[in-house]
């Protein structure tokens, strides 16, 4: 019973100080934390810090164990084994803190690395900014429609031939027994022809005669005067006279 108290003399210390040892050591991994803002970020796509480029992975953020520049940015590997950059970062503010950690890009064109632009650790307003990198990367468009879409399922364009339909089974007519009735047919009255005589054509008017043509003398009559002869002989004349004269 002795020795039985004792132990348990013993034990309870032993285990008030090791409750105080495991306080003690969560309090400081706690403000270690809140220090150096440790932050683990898991991309599935390149990104650039600057001009630092992040392969797809997971990687840890730290600030430099700095008091007098709060802005070193430290960036590890995922087990914090290697360290992979230290980057230069300027102050950024926030109006709305948020209880998680959150990062911002930049828009970069098509065909480049995402740029990391800010970077906020859970319940601060103030957080570090990363200045647009100098160089983008570029990327393999065919491996990142790899990563980033499934490869489509090839489709057969051709449209499959239908079947022929098969033919319909000969299907046996059983004479019939019965006989059909013979429709009667109507006696229809006959025409009898008739001599009927022709009717007699129209007289037609008869033509008037045309009048006979008078045939035309074959000599015209003698309409003109003997006077202007006579007048024209006794001015030769005298002409004849006058000229003799001379």
């Amino acid at each position: 019973m002795i020795s039985q108290s004792r132990a348990r003399l013993f034990t309870l210390p032993a285990l008030a100080l090791a409750g105080v040892v495991c306080l003690c050591l969560t309090g400081t991994r706690a403000r270690a934390d809140a220090w150096d803002k440790k932050t683990i970020l898991t991309v599935d796509q390149p990104i650039q810090v600057r001009n630092t480029y992040l392969e797809p992975g997971t990687y840890v953020f730290r600030l430099l164990d700095s008091p007098s520049n709060r802005h070193v940015v430290q960036i590890f590997n995922s087990d914090q084994s290697r360290i992979i950059d230290t980057v230069l970062a300027i102050p950024n503010y926030r109006l709305q803190p948020t209880g998680d950690s959150r990062f911002a890009f930049w828009e970069t064109p098509p065909g480049t690395a995402k740029a990391l632009r800010a970077w906020f650790y859970p319940g601060d307003n103030f957080g570090q900014e990363f200045p647009y990198p100098k160089q983008l990367r570029q990327l393999e468009v065919a491996a990142l429609i790899t990563r980033t879409e499934p490869a489509p399922a090839e489709v057969n364009m051709e449209e499959p031939t239908p079947a022929p339909e098969p033919a319909p089974a000969p299907v046996a007519v059983e004479p019939s027994t019965e006989e059909t009735p013979v429709p009667e047919q109507k006696s229809e009255p006959v025409e009898i022809a008739q001599n009927t005589p022709a009717p007699k054509p129209a007289q037609q008017p008869a033509e008037p005669e045309q009048p006979q043509a008078t045939p035309q003398p074959t000599e015209l009559p003698k309409t003109a005067s003997p006077y202007p002869a006579l007048a024209l002989i006794g001015l030769l004349s005298l002409a004849s006279y006058a000229r003799l004269r001379k």
